[in-house]
Order: structure tokens, then C-alpha cells, then sequence
């Protein structure tokens, strides 16, 4: 598993007739303009190297890891400064998902697909997918990581911490395809079947469609999660540097999650206690106030278990991309999208009983619904020493989200509702608590030029222009229920009409590169309520209208300066960074999960300083050994006040995210055997704003062994694996602020990391 062997592309030496050497040079000039500054959309992503902030991880890199591991924790076992955690071996379950690059929180990352914008990958996406349910990642060719600053033309409103790009892979010039079977511990199957057409006319049409299907039962409680998916991609070359890709994905996910913990429930009842499901006579009771031996020890004993709790979504993600060389030095990219998403978060509920049954719980469902449409389109025009790229996106979404409660039957008197549905079994859904219903328009303008003062020497400047406008917020209120006489509603617009971006790099001796990132960034409003800051979310509608007048957008400025070394031998990269981050704005939880106490607040000001280092080293053939370790040192600047109380925070580190981590690796490929080990430390991550709570270090390995049949011919194209995921059974606090982080003290607000479990495959190619 290591991070920047696989990205280089070898090959044997051999001797060029000067035809082929014109013809070379040609296309380099034309892979060049096309990568100056702007969303690459070809596989030929996945053979470019390691470059400036810039890093790759190639297919071979995730090949290596169990069928269907998220892009997510591949990426943070391979790249310095990425933290992923969940509460699956597999890094699948949406709602216990959290990744960190630099103190940056996955909410506050620019992630694209193809040059399409994700939006926040946080859980019930209100401007985009997860990039889970928008490719399967078998289909991924290639993963690019820009650490800080992040691109110019990168479409997004959340890039405060850098961007991330996915690529998806192109059909095959050859008629073929692919089927993969995954088995493993808790009974976890997956299917992948993937057919492409090759070649179809003499103008290189082509397409693939894949469908991968996986289910597994939880480790810790009852209960399936499930996930179908279905990608399509066809490829129109026109003449010789131009095309036409029209991208599709459909997504159906369907989950039980693992209960919310805190470190109190911890403490009296372990790390194994989960909700009641599917003991309906428990949860029945303990709604009632009668609760099992020992849950009368924790200080909330109703908060610890509830009945059962999951996720559905259905995702529908569309995308059209055009890539036109104009003429030699001129070139036209754009990117036309649409998306449509239908979400449901549900819980048992032990505080609100079913009126129409008498039963003291009901189950209660969030039904977040999003249509997104939008376009991006840019222009790359080379002459003389200068690269000049200028390009907008715009973006329209329309988000609805409301929470409603259906009826759970009497004890004995049928069976009880399924977290995942149907929920209307015993009646329509017979109170709604909240109704909301956002509009947002997006626009971003950006204009840069790359300057190559000499072939190994160029600077970068430019700048971007971004407005956000939303409108919307509360449609419906339940007084009785919610406890509040008003849901507030009103627009807020986030604007920078001049955010600049300056970088240098510098090429000396051989195999030495010298680089510098410096840009300043802006992070529109949210307005999903789900551990992110959202301003409508918090109060009535006179402190709503207070809010407005006073909050301001969250910037940020990043420093980065770094040094890299690359040869046949060695890898090695050094990067210094530091971030002044202003106008952040936070969730402050408090109270349950199901009736959470949140407030929104400016908290001040953040200082980052930090250092990533990473080694990669091939001392014999066949043989890699990566090692790397980033120190992150993160503080408020500022105390903050919250309900009229002053809580002392000014100094202290930043919640979720570890001063420390070191990551190694060792893979060997010999014949057709290759042999893989990495073990990640996580070093020790506060979890309450002033620091009188946190959670312990840890350490997570994982090893495996794979061997190709590349000359038996009647198994020729068969590739077994074996992998062991948690290989010495650690077991750790894994997901942090999943419901927000408490000023001070403690909440269920965390999950457990999953235990060993074991995965074998079986993965034909023809």
C-alpha cells in the first residue's frame, strides 16, 4: 500500500524512429496544456506522478486493498495528514464516517468526480454525494490530493482545506470485462460484474456498465447494511485530442447504524452495547422507564440504546463532459451535471409515543430530498512561456428536509417497524415536527496564469471570485413537539470577490523539486444541521435574524512549502504548513440525540502549524517500504461564550484531530504472489472544546496476500486474495463529533472501531 511508487509509470528502454519521437512530443504538448490548472478528466490520470502539492494514488495502489474499500480510508493509509475513521472494516457506513486532511474535517475539503462537484461529504448531503454512492471504486482509476491550498478551477464551496479529485476509468480499447466476489467475516458478500464494449467503430466509441451489489450484518448489534450500485460511462473520441464522456451512477443504500456512544456509556457498559434491535420487548420497556441491569448507572439510561436506528438513500448522478482542443494552443473543457438524492434518517424514539397505537416509542424519519443541476466551463489558451486559464461554475440546488413520527404497534400486538422501512405499516406518519425548504445559487469565476520562466522552473498566480446566495429555512413548525415558537427562515449570501492563489516550483539537480502554495479561502453557509454549523438550525427567528446580522463566512489562509525527492530507489517528501483560519463557525452540542441542544457560533480564530514527512523506499527489487509521520500542532485563538457563560478555550487544541500520526507499509511483488502490511498510530484526539475530555491512541494493522494466474491459461486473468483488517484485534474509539463536539464534559457523540475480521476474493478478468 504505498502512496508514490505505484503513480510513476515504467518502462523498458528502447529506441525512437523520429516519427514516433514527433508524434510523442505532440501529445506532450497537448497533455500539457490540458493539465495546466484544470480538471483533469482522463485516465491518463492515473500514469502522472506526484507533483507540487499534488499527490497521486494510482488503481494499482487500490488494488491492493479489500474489494470495495472506500476511496477514503485507502487515501488516508497511503497519504501523510489524512486521518479516515468509521465504524466498518470497509470505511462504508455514511453516518459513522469522518475524514480529517490537515485539522480540515470532510465538510470543509473541495471533492470532484470527473469535474463534477460532490459538495460536503458529510452525512445527509445538502449540496452533493458521497463519493461512496457516486462511483463504485472499483471504477476509479485514480486519486488526486491536493494538500492546502487546492486548485483554482476546483468547483466547490466548502475548499478550505485543500481538494480532492477522482477519475473514473475509461471503457477498454478491447471487448471484455470483470467479475469479482468478495466474502468475509460477519457475513459480508460482494458482487462486482463490469462489461465493456471495446472499440465499436472506427471513431473509437466506446462504454462500460458495471453493477456491484454488497451486504454485510453489523459486528456490534443486529442488523444488514446493504448497497446496490449501477455505473455507466461512454467515451466519444472526436479527431485526435477531443471528446465527448457521458457519465452515469445509481445508488440504493440501505442501513441499520451502530448506536452513538459517549464516553460514559463506555465507562458503565463497554464498547459492545448497541441498540436494542431486534428485542422490541426491551426497547418497550425501557421507554417506559424500565430499563436492563446496569443502564441505570449511566446518567442518562434512556439516551444509551435506542430500539434501532439506520439510513435510507437513493441517488441518481449524471454528468456530461466535453474536452475540444480548439485549435493547437487552445483548448475548451466543460462539464454539464445533474443529480437527484432522496435520504432517511431514522430512529426509535423512546421520547415521543405512537398516539395511534398506545405504544411509548414511535419511530422517528428525517427525509432530506435534493436536486442539483449545474455547469462548469473553462478555456486554456498556451503561448509562449504562459498557460492563461479562465473558467465559472454555476450551480443551482433545491433542498427539502423535514422529520416526521410513524406509529410503533402496541407490545404483542404485530411486529414492529423496520428502521429501514416501510413506516407507514400501522398509519401515515402522525405528527411532523419541522418542514425546511432551501434554494441556493452558486457562481465562481476563476482567472490564473502558469508562467515557465525556465523548462524546470514556474510560478503560478490568480485568483477566484465566489457568491453564494441561499434562501430559504423553516416551512413547518410543531410548536408542541419542538418546544420552540418559531423555525427561522431568511436568506444569507457568502461573498469574496477576490480570492488569490500564488505557487512556485522549482525543479534543481536531478530527481530534486522545491515547492510553494500560498492562497486565501472562503466556506459558504451551511444549512444541513448534522454535526456542520447551521445557522438556521439554531434558536427561533429572532436569534436567527441576530446571527445574520453579525456572522461571517469562515476564510482561511494556507502557507505551504515543501520539498520532494524522486528516483528508481527513493521517494521522499518534506511539506511545512500553516493556517490561519477566521470567522470559523461551530456546532455546540449539548443534550441528546434524538433532542440535541445545538447552537451555532463564531469560536474565533484557529492557528495550524504543521509538518508532513514520507519515505518510500524500493532497497531491493519487488520490495517497498513507506513510512511517514505528520505533526499537527492546532489551537483556538479565542475563548468562547455560549449562554452567557464563558468557557476557556483560547489555547487549546483543536477537537477530532491528532497532534500525531505515523503510517508504514511494506509490499512485495514477486512473480504472480504480492504481499502487502501497514499499520496506521493515531495519536491522542481531544473531544471537548476546553480539553477536559479526549480519547486515548491507537494503532490499526492490516495484511494481505494476493496471487494472479498470468500464465495458466484456463485460469488465466484470476487473481486470489486474502486480507485481514484490525490484524491484532485493537480495539479503539474510532469517529469523533458524528453529533457535534460538547463545549465541556461529554456526549454520545462517538463510535467504536471495528474489531479483526477477514476478507477473501476471487476476481476474474477476461
Amino acid at each position: 500500500m504505498l502512496p508514490l511508487p505505484a503513480f510513476a509509470a515504467t518502462s523498458s528502454p528502447s529506441v525512437e524512429t523520429p516519427a514516433a519521437h514527433k508524434a510523442k512530443s505532440n501529445r506532450s504538448k497537448a497533455e500539457a496544456l490540458r493539465g495546466r490548472g484544470t480538471e483533469q478528466i482522463s485516465v491518463n490520470a492515473s500514469h502522472r506522478v506526484s507533483h507540487g502539492t499534488e499527490q497521486f494514488v494510482a488503481r494499482e495502489t487500490m488494488s491492493e486493498f479489500t474489494s470495495g474499500t472506500s476511496p477514503f480510508k485507502i487515501l488516508a493509509t497511503t497519504t501523510p495528514g489524512v486521518n479516515f475513521t468509521t465504524s466498518d472494516a470497509l470505511g462504508l457506513d455514511t453516518w459513522a464516517n469522518s475524514m480529517y486532511l490537515r485539522g480540515f474535517d470532510q465538510s470543509q475539503i473541495g471533492v470532484t468526480l470527473d469535474g463534477i462537484p460532490l459538495g460536503d461529504q458529510s452525512f445527509l448531503k445538502y449540496n452533493g454525494l458521497d463519493i461512496n454512492s457516486a462511483i463504485t471504486q472499483d471504477n476509479i482509476s485514480a486519486m488526486s490530493l491536493s494538500q492546502g491550498a487546492g486548485a483554482l478551477d476546483l468547483p466547490s464551496v466548502t475548499a478550505l482545506g485543500g481538494g480532492l479529485r477522482f477519475f473514473s476509468s475509461d471503457p477498454s480499447e478491447k471487448a471484455g470485462g470483470r467479475v469479482s466476489q468478495m466474502f468475509g467475516s460477519y457475513d459480508t458478500y460482494r458482487t462486482y460484474v463490469r462489461a465493456d464494449s471495446g472499440a465499436l467503430n472506427s471513431t473509437g466509441t466506446k462504454f462500460f456498465v458495471s453493477y456491484a451489489r454488497s451486504s454485510t450484518q453489523k459486528w456490534r448489534g443486529a442488523g444488514e447494511q446493504f448497497q446496490q450500485q449501477v455505473n455507466a460511462k461512454l467515451v466519444q473520441p472526436i479527431g485526435q485530442d477531443s471528446k465527448i464522456t457521458a457519465l452515469f451512477d445509481w445508488s440504493d443504500l440501505s442501513e441499520f447504524s451502530y448506536s452513538d456512544l459517549s464516553l460514559d456509556i463506555i465507562n458503565h457498559l463497554g464498547m459492545n452495547i448497541d441498540s436494542y434491535y431486534p428485542n422490541y420487548t426491551a426497547a418497550y420497556k425501557a421507554a417506559q422507564g424500565i430499563y436492563p441491569p446496569g443502564y441505570n448507572t449511566t446518567k442518562s439510561p434512556k439516551d444509551v440504546s435506542y430500539y434501532d436506528a439506520g439510513q435510507v438513500e437513493k441517488d441518481f448522478l449524471g454528468g456530461l463532459n466535453f474536452d475540444f482542443a480548439l485549435t493547437s494552443r487552445l483548448r475548451w473543457q466543460s462539464v454539464a451535471y445533474a443529480q437527484s438524492t432522496s435520504e432517511f434518517g431514522t430512529y426509535g424514539n423512546p421520547y415521543v409515543p405512537s398516539p395511534g397505537t398506545g405504544a411509548p416509542l414511535s419511530e422517528q424519519v428525517q427525509n432530506p430530498v435534493t436536486h442539483r443541476y449545474g455547469f462548469t466551463s473553462g478555456l486554456q489558451y498556451a503561448i509562449n512561456r504562459h498557460t492563461i486559464s479562465s473558467g465559472i461554475w454555476y450551480e443551482n440546488v433545491g433542498w427539502t428536509n423535514k422529520r416526521v413520527y410513524y406509529n410503533e404497534p402496541a407490545l404483542g400486538q404485530g411486529a414492529p417497524l423496520l428502521t429501514t422501512g416501510p413506516w407507514n405499516t400501522y398509519g401515515p406518519a402522525f405528527a411532523e415536527r419541522w418542514g425546511q425548504n432551501f434554494n441556493t445559487n452558486t457562481f465562481q469565476y476563476y482567472l490564473q496564469d502558469v508562467y515557465r520562466v525556465l523548462p524546470n522552473l514556474s510560478f503560478r498566480a490568480g485568483f477566484k471570485s465566489l457568491l453564494v446566495t441561499t434562501a430559504g429555512g423553516g416551512n413547518y413548525n410543531n410548536p408542541v413537539i419542538n418546544k420552540e415558537p418559531s423555525i427561522p427562515s431568511g436568506s444569507l449570501t457568502s461573498a469574496a470577490a477576490f480570492l488569490p492563489h500564488f505557487a512556485g516550483n522549482w525543479t534543481f539537480l536531478k530527481n530534486h523539486e522545491l515547492y510553494f502554495d500560498i492562497s486565501e479561502n472562503m466556506r459558504a453557509y451551511t444549512y444541513s444541521s448534522y454535526g456542520k454549523p447551521c445557522v438556521w438550525c439554531a434558536g427561533d427567528q429572532p436569534t436567527f435574524l441576530a446571527e445574520q446580522k453579525k456572522l461571517r463566512p469562515e476564510r482561511d489562509w494556507v502557507y505551504q512549502l515543501g520539498y520532494r525527492y524522486t528516483s528508481e530507489f527513493l521517494v521522499a517528501s518534506l511539506s511545512l504548513y500553516r493556517v490561519n483560519f477566521y470567522n470559523r463557525l461551530a456546532q455546540l452540542a449539548s443534550g441528546n440525540r434524538l433532542d440535541p441542544q445545538n447552537t451555532v457560533s463564531n469560536v474565533g480564530s484557529v492557528t495550524q502549524n504543521g509538518i508532513d514527512a514520507g519515505v518510500t523506499l524500493h532497497p531491493v527489487k519487488h520490495l517497498s517500504i513507506f513510512n511517514s509521520v505528520s505533526y499537527n500542532h492546532s489551537v483556538y485563538d479565542d475563548n468562547i461564550t455560549s449562554s452567557n457563560v464563558v468557557y476557556s478555550v483560547k489555547g487549546k487544541k483543536l477537537v477530532g484531530y491528532p497532534s500525531w500520526m505515523y503510517k508504514t507499509s511494506v509490499s512485495y511483488d514477486i512473480n504472480d504472489v504480492n504481499m502487502h502490511f501497514d499499520a496506521n498510530y493515531v495519536g491522542k484526539r481531544y473531544f471537548s472544546y476546553v480539553n477536559d475530555t479526549s480519547v486515548p491512541a491507537y494503532w490499526v494493522a492490516n495484511t494481505g496476500l494476493s496471487y494472479t494466474f498470468r500464465h495458466y491459461r484456463p485460469l488465466k486473468g484470476l487473481k486470489i486474495s486474502f486480507n485481514v483488517y484490525n490484524l491484532f484485534n485493537e480495539r479503539y474509539i474510532s469517529t469523533l463529533g458524528e453529533n457535534g463536539f460538547p463545549l465541556s464534559g461529554d456526549l454520545a457523540s462517538m463510535f467504536i472501531g471495528a474489531p479483526r475480521q477477514f476478507f477473501g476474493t476471487l476476481d476474474y478478468h477476461f
